[in-house]
């Protein structure tokens, strides 16, 4: 008999170092985290904390931590992964990847890459998924099957796009979106505009509009590549920043991917708006595009989370490695082992990308009242061991194949390293049989004028 004084939860994970990454929180040593339903109840120590739990997760004495958010992706791009490498954005995204997408990406296939996307993500610890791509009531049915929670666009162009003929259509699928999920306990729905060069000023507005209406995030990529930040300076006398500010679309809801080609007036004026940057390191290294002045932006407050991009410009959706190559990269470019130190980038990949997508009071710390989105890492294989100081070992030692168990909004989705939810043996092979027909369709994209 459990005695009725003891508390009774449907989850325990227990035996680990508990990280809650509050401000200023210190690591707890034999931690313990209590979750009933799809919130977390309470945290503490183990001895301490003491209930009756349905069920049991041992972190095996890893680390126990906020599940990390990815602010910025294109999910069923890891469909195109390697076809279109080693060349500068423009080319790459004009001549390769929108050709490509418009002969292959059907809901059909946008399901598949999303779930295959979201199985790599959840054993990378991501679970929390920013996608801004194509047809997506199917992306939001995907990321709710699988359990991994989402922030869903259906994403504007000033031309057709896979799932929509004109940008009209994009919005009123936007509009719909918004009204069915506007209360899912994991998918978020948003809107997106491509960009400022690809969408025109009147279409950026509606967008912008409709994210104020529904009070949802607004995605748009911003100064990512010298070339925009050049034409804008040219034709408009302005950066894309300042353009985007006089046309009175960024706001506290603005996710801007990129910013890496942004001035001091810019980040200023990102600060004072309260607008997020999805930082991308990695993709813009890969594609030469440069580098964001994260630390200048944390200097003047502005909120920044790491995103992957899509896998075809990256080429994974391992978001703790991007930030750990971030917290090496500004070491080196400033000449500062100070700049970006281990906390910060933890906090970066957790709390700080909750803030940037506006979940920030429902996930990114081990909190009560939070949803219960946790990952626990192995640390014992012979690159983990020892462990002094657990953000240190995260940000500079620990790897994503280390993901033991994944819990989101309550529901272990993970477990011993195994995804729950979703074949993935099946997985694999649906999209290995998909596999030459995407290299047709690339080869094909190729070869046109």
């Amino acid at each position: 008999m459990v005695p009725s004084a003891l508390p009774t939860v449907d989850l325990l994970i227990v035996n680990g170092t508990l990280l809650t990454l509050e401000p200023k929180a210190k690591p707890i040593l034999d931690g313990a985290v209590a979750i009933r339903g799809e919130h977390i109840v309470a945290v503490g120590s183990r001895e301490n904390l003491q209930v009756h739990a349905a069920k049991t997760l041992d972190a095996g004495g890893g680390l126990i931590l906020p599940g990390l958010v990815n602010t910025h992706t294109h999910l069923a791009m890891v469909l195109l992964r390697g076809l279109a490498d080693d060349l500068p954005l423009k080319e790459w995204l004009e001549q390769h990847i929108w050709p490509a997408e418009k002969a292959l990406m059907d809901a059909e296939t946008v399901r598949l890459g999303t779930l295959w996307a979201a199985v790599e993500s959840l054993k990378a610890g991501v679970t929390c998924v920013c996608d801004m791509y194509f047809h997506a009531p199917t992306v939001a049915e995907a990321l709710e099957e699988i359990g991994i929670r989402g922030v869903v666009p259906e994403s504007i162009i000033d031309f057709p796009t896979p799932s929509c003929p004109s940008p009209e259509v994009a919005l009123e699928k936007q509009r719909e979106l918004c009204q069915k999920y506007r209360h899912n306990p994991l998918i978020t729905p948003a809107v997106a505009a491509h960009a400022p060069y690809s969408v025109n000023a009147k279409n950026i507005a509606k967008a912008a509009e409709l994210a104020e209406e529904y009070d949802v995030p607004f995605l748009i990529h911003v100064a990512e590549t010298r070339w925009e930040l050049e034409t804008f300076q040219k034709e408009k006398g302005t950066t894309p920043v300042q353009y985007l500010a006089d046309l009175g679309v960024l706001s506290s809801r603005t996710v801007a991917a990129h910013c890496v080609h942004v001035t001091q007036e810019d980040i200023a004026t990102l600060a004072e708006l309260g607008v997020g940057v999805a930082a991308n390191p990695v993709s813009n290294l890969k594609l030469a595009s440069g580098v964001a002045p994260l630390p200048q932006m944390l200097a003047q407050g502005v909120k920044v989370g790491f995103g992957t991009d899509g896998a075809a410009s990256n080429n994974t959706l391992d978001l703790l490695r991007d930030a750990q190559i971030a917290a090496l990269l500004y070491k080196g470019v400033t000449g500062d082992p100070t700049c970006m130190p281990a906390p910060t980038v933890a906090a970066l990949l957790t709390r700080g990308g909750a803030e940037v997508l506006g979940l920030g009071a429902t996930v990114g710390t081990l909190s009560p009242g939070k949803r219960a989105d946790v990952v626990c890492f192995a640390t014992q294989d012979p690159h983990a061991v020892p462990v002094y100081d657990p953000e240190s070992h995260l940000i500079y030692a620990a790897r994503s194949a280390d993901v033991q168990h994944v819990v989101v909004n309550g529901k272990v989705v993970v477990e011993d390293r195994k995804v729950l939810t979703v074949d993935e043996g099946a997985l694999r092979k649906e999209v290995l049989r998909l596999a030459p027909k995407v290299r047709g369709a690339v080869e094909t994209a190729k070869s046109q004028p």
